[in-house]
């Protein structure tokens, strides 16, 4: 549930707390932040992988999804890559994921299959 809607809601920060699941500090902060009118805008986050996509990109298109996290990660730390592999493992599933889904006619070539006509 939504912090304020529970606020107003139940109107006490425990109670709200409790239905929401979150501490009360954390209640009363964000209330009286609301309150306020002092809402900073939340901008996009950077992310460690973010020097690499595009290198990633490019080797998944050419080997048609089929290359794997563990054999990108050397050509990714002398792209600039200084995160963790795990990290990098999660980029290359999300990738893979588009691509297949942008390419489902082309995975299917690559199989062998095809659509039968009647």
């Amino acid at each position: 549930m939504n912090i304020v809607a529970a606020f107003n809601e139940v109107g006490t920060y425990r109670g709200a707390a409790a239905v929401c699941g979150c501490d009360p500090k954390t209640m009363r902060r964000t209330i009286e932040r609301l309150a306020a009118g002092s809402t900073p805008p939340r901008g996009e986050r950077a992310h460690n992988y973010d020097v690499v996509r595009d290198v990633v990109a490019k080797r998944i298109g050419s080997t048609k999804a089929r290359i794997s996290a563990k054999r990108l990660l050397p050509e990714a730390r002398a792209a600039g890559f200084a995160g963790s592999a795990r990290n990098f493992r999660r980029l290359v599933a999300r990738a893979k994921s588009e691509w297949r889904r942008d390419n489902h006619r082309a995975a299917a070539r690559r199989c062998g299959r095809r659509a039968r006509r009647w």
